[in-house]
């Protein structure tokens, strides 16, 4: 081993005291406790002379990127674009844009700025967050924030005041890195399918018009692709070991947001390794009605692998707890939230915990925050005018950058 290497490993015992606590209780047989402790304070000071005799090397300086968003309705193309954010240095600072600054740039958002800056504190790729910020960042932003440089997507965000590039400063400063734009899904797209809640045919789950029939008129325009890739990306990389205690929770997590999120904080709390386990369309569609899901089974999952308190999901997961998956996946605690998966439940009242009860197995954690997606819902429907008037502009957005996009390389 390099002797530097091998110097700073050992003076971290000086800045450890319990990893010294241990040496000693192990270097004192069959010496005494303060013989080893003179012994090992020795050691020490011979290492420091060591140390100061060797030529100095200093330590590279951490890159901090900064990036700046309103991360509206969270979805997966919000996530990935952290992901390369990250990718790009060691320490990823995120700004979460200000209501008012949201307000004067592009309309009112759905989300408030507390339920945003919940959703990015828990991604699991950024490392600070700063609540509040600028719409726009200039080199004077980055300074004061400390950061190296500033990431954004390739598509280009136009200053609504000028109506120039919004990025123009620091592009020209040569401190704008740029990262893929996740196609195929957007806030704008979000919010046009929770307009169709306000539709007649879309009110009554008894409704004449088939659920299918408007799930599939509003995916025929979508165009996200789902791909192994693109999980492979998200997905955690470790397992559970024999001694860990796996704790289960399931749901359809449709539109993360932060009630999901505190009510998966609290299970993970509970044991060492969080699987969730997620409905797929159609179950979700059998137990909500309407048009819900509003993602799909592909978006939902990637959402919750991009949260730090996910250890691994199961795409389409039974909507009943089988003996069979306690025994495969050795789950030691099944739990719900108090505001739980059948709320608003449609079809007959069959217990799907049934059997992790009758073992003994179940509990509860307190939904500290009781927003569900009809809550999300309610809110566009609340304002469907704004929002009609704001996707008009945001979807001409849209399509010129499909039309004037050229090709950028994934991170």
């Amino acid at each position: 081993m390099d002797p530097w290497v091998f110097a700073q490993l050992l003076l971290r015992l000086e800045e450890t005291p319990e990893l010294k606590t241990r040496l000693l209780a192990l270097s004192s047989r069959p010496e005494t406790t303060s013989e080893a402790e003179s012994k090992v304070e020795s050691y020490l000071q011979e290492l420091v002379s060591v140390l100061d005799a060797l030529p100095s090397t200093p330590l590279p300086r951490a890159t901090r990127v900064y990036m700046a968003s309103c991360m509206d309705i969270i979805h997966s193309g919000h996530f990935n674009c952290m992901r390369q954010a990250k990718a790009l240095g060691d320490i990823l600072v995120m700004g979460v844009i200000a209501d008012e600054e949201i307000r004067r740039c592009k309309g009112p958002p759905v989300m408030n700025q507390e339920e945003r800056a919940t959703m990015i504190e828990a991604c699991r790729w950024v490392d600070e967050v700063i609540v509040g910020v600028e719409y726009y960042v200039t080199p004077d932003i980055l300074e004061r924030v400390g950061c190296d440089f500033v990431a954004h997507g390739d598509d280009v965000a136009i200053r609504k005041d000028t109506g120039k590039d919004a990025y123009e400063d620091v592009r020209n400063a040569g401190k704008l890195k740029i990262v893929k734009r996740t196609e195929g899904i957007s806030t704008t797209d979000l919010i046009g399918k929770m307009m169709l809640m306000t539709r007649a045919d879309t009110q009554d789950p008894n409704s004449a018009v088939p659920v299918s029939e408007i799930i599939t008129h509003n995916a025929s325009e979508y165009k996200f692709l789902a791909t192994t890739r693109r999980l492979t990306q998200f997905a955690p990389r470790h397992s559970p070991l024999p001694s860990d205690k796996v704790v289960y929770i399931d749901g359809g997590f449709d539109m993360i947001h932060k009630g999901h999120v505190e009510t998966l904080k609290r299970a993970k709390a509970l044991g060492n390794y969080l699987i969730v386990g997620v409905h797929d369309d159609h179950t979700v569609n059998l137990h909500k009605g309407k048009n819900y899901p509003i993602m799909n089974l592909h978006e939902r999952t990637l959402n919750l692998l991009a949260l730090k308190y996910v250890d691994d999901v199961i795409m389409g997961a039974p909507w009943a707890i089988t003996e069979d998956m306690l025994r495969t996946l050795n789950i030691q605690l099944v739990v719900q939230g108090t505001n739980p998966k059948t709320k608003n439940d449609i079809l007959p009242a069959n217990d799907p915990y049934a059997l992790a009860k009758a073992k003994g197995i179940y509990a509860e954690v307190e939904s500290v925050y009781p927003l569900d997606t009809e809550d999300i819902v309610e809110r566009i429907v609340a304002n469907r005018l704004t929002y009609i008037e704001r996707n008009k502009r945001m979807e001409a957005n849209q399509k010129q950058y499909y039309e004037g996009k050229t090709f950028v390389a994934e991170i």
